[in-house]
């Protein structure tokens, strides 16, 4: 089977980061797309705002990490419904050009923009005739 060059998930040991409180974490759901240019990386994150959502790469890996915020319209006498903070982690291809992605969220959707470098871009030859 030839390589791909999509990100792959960091190992289950490491998926949450390393704290001394037993805080829980969700994996997001992420849909993975490639096209000529690069990557596309749509994470689904329902409640996480922009000042809640961190996003980092270090050493080859994406680490995307939010926390949802609880729409309340009252004070709080029961709950049954917790909401988790969500960390996700994908060691990135070499082909990634981890200077230029860009990203969006919107309605609790994330989007990656990951383009890949220029020499990992395939090119059309011309062919000229004499």
């Amino acid at each position: 089977m030839a390589e791909k060059t999509v990100p792959t998930t960091v190992s289950e040991e490491s998926q949450a980061p390393v704290t001394r409180d037993d805080t829980r974490h969700l994996a997001p759901p992420v849909d993975i797309y490639e096209t000529a240019e690069g990557l596309t990386v749509v994470v689904d994150l329902p409640g996480v705002e922009k000042d809640d959502l961190g996003i980092r790469v270090d050493n080859g890996v994406l680490t995307i990490s939010g926390k949802p915020k609880r729409n309340t319209v009252g004070e709080s006498i029961y709950q049954e419904f917790d909401l988790l903070n969500f960390f996700r982690q994908f060691e990135l291809p070499d082909e990634v050009d981890q200077e230029k992605i860009e990203a969006h969220l919107s309605g609790g959707v994330l989007n990656l923009k990951l383009p890949k470098v220029e020499k990992a871009k395939p090119k059309q030859i011309t062919v000229k005739v004499s």
